[in-house]
């Protein structure tokens, strides 16, 4: 697989992360921080990967992001 390819989640996650962030922004609604990037990926594919974490974490800010906007 590219690397490309290996970096597509990655770049789908941060224009997610922008566009909420503006979105808030925009509607003056503060937001809590999105999890951090992993840096400890050793790149073997292991099961439970740091980065399924994070995909996880991710999804429950989003999730967090939408609601706060809603209510704001």
């Amino acid at each position: 697989m590219s690397d490309a390819a290996l970096l597509q989640p990655l770049t789908q996650a941060r224009s997610q992360i922008a566009l909420w962030q503006q979105r808030a922004a925009a509607a003056a609604v503060t937001l809590r921080q999105p999890p951090p990037e992993p840096t400890s990926c050793c790149g073997r594919g292991c099961n439970g990967c740091v980065w399924e974490g994070y995909y996880g974490a991710l999804s429950f800010w989003l999730e967090d992001a939408s609601e706060a906007l809603a209510a704001g």
